[in-house]
């Protein structure tokens, strides 16, 4: 904090002003720190262009479709050719377009179930760990029977019981992933809640959600955005799972999971790779990417690894 300028002519309110500005700049200069710190992190920083494009790609998918994914040429498991770059599926529809399409079922499960379940995670890991006592017994047993379940077991008997559809998919990702995100956070916060900065917080009579969700939290953050990364690429993968096993999104909407159940034949898996490589290929292309990006984020955000 700067010093105040009481001399002649020096106003309070606008001393006031230029400390505020400063501290903006300080913290404008930790983000700009962050981001070159992720930016030499080469591979991180190819996976985050490798996202933007994907992410691009879809949100202008009708622009990029050369063809109408629902659309049933004459054409049937037909190679690929200058009419259709990466052939035709069994059914007569272009892969390319379907390929296209798929990305944002990927792009949806990814932030709408991380979105669900960081925030499930989050509250009941700052409560269970500010209140501590039977509320923080009560969460992390209530956590430990959710994490005793065989993860993707438990998914296809939901989803199976809801019918398969993206929402429901997205809707059970969400819900079951939280009790990673709730030990996370109870062990930022039980941490943080130490700290000389909470103490004066309590002192001053500030009340328990302020200083939980205004000044613990956003210390918190960190690793939550971290973690929160890794758990898009997971949730890709889940999706992917479901739909391979005909249990998520359900043709004729394009999936690049429900895209791969082709691949169960052994002559499509021989004879026609244009089938199932180039959907398997978004597959792992999209979650090594996110997987990158992760790494780069926790060498960034890491204090130990400041040069």
């Amino acid at each position: 904090m700067a010093e105040l300028n009481l001399s002649p002519g020096a106003s309070p309110k606008g001393t006031l002003f230029r400390e505020t500005v400063q501290e903006l700049g300080k913290e404008e200069s930790y983000v700009q720190m962050i981001a070159k710190r992720f930016m030499k992190h080469r591979i991180a920083a190819a996976g985050l262009v490798i996202m933007f494009l994907i992410v691009l790609m879809a949100v202008f998918a009708p622009l990029l479709a050369p063809d109408d994914p629902y659309h049933v040429s004459n054409t049937f498991s037909g190679a690929p050719s200058s009419e259709h770059w990466l052939g035709t599926d069994q059914v007569g529809r272009d892969v390319l377009s379907r390929l296209i399409y798929a990305s944002r079922v990927s792009i949806i499960v990814g932030i709408g179930a991380v979105a669900i379940y960081v925030t499930i995670g989050t509250l009941l890991g700052a409560v269970s760990a500010y209140f501590g006592g039977w509320i923080d017994m009560l969460i992390m047993r209530i956590t430990d029977i959710f994490m005793s379940f065989p993860y993707l077991m438990v998914i296809l008997v939901i989803v199976s019981i809801l019918s398969p559809s993206l929402a429901n998919v997205t809707m059970v990702i969400g819900v079951l992933g939280w009790p990673s995100v709730a030990r996370l956070v109870r062990g930022s916060v039980l941490s943080l809640k130490q700290m000389d900065f909470v103490k004066a917080s309590i002192s001053l009579g500030l009340s328990a959600p302020r200083i939980l969700f205004l000044h613990i939290m956003p210390n918190a953050i960190a690793p939550l955005l971290v973690h929160a990364t890794f758990g898009m690429a997971q949730a890709i993968t889940v999706e992917a799972s479901l739909s391979y096993l005909g249990m998520g999104v359900q043709p004729p909407t394009a999936s690049w999971g429900n895209m791969l159940t082709e691949a169960q034949s052994l002559t499509v898996l021989t004879s026609q790779p244009w089938l199932w490589v180039p959907a398997g290929s978004m597959i792992v292309l999209t979650v090594l990417s996110i997987n990158f990006i992760g790494d780069g984020l926790r060498d960034a955000v890491d204090p130990k690894s400041i040069k």
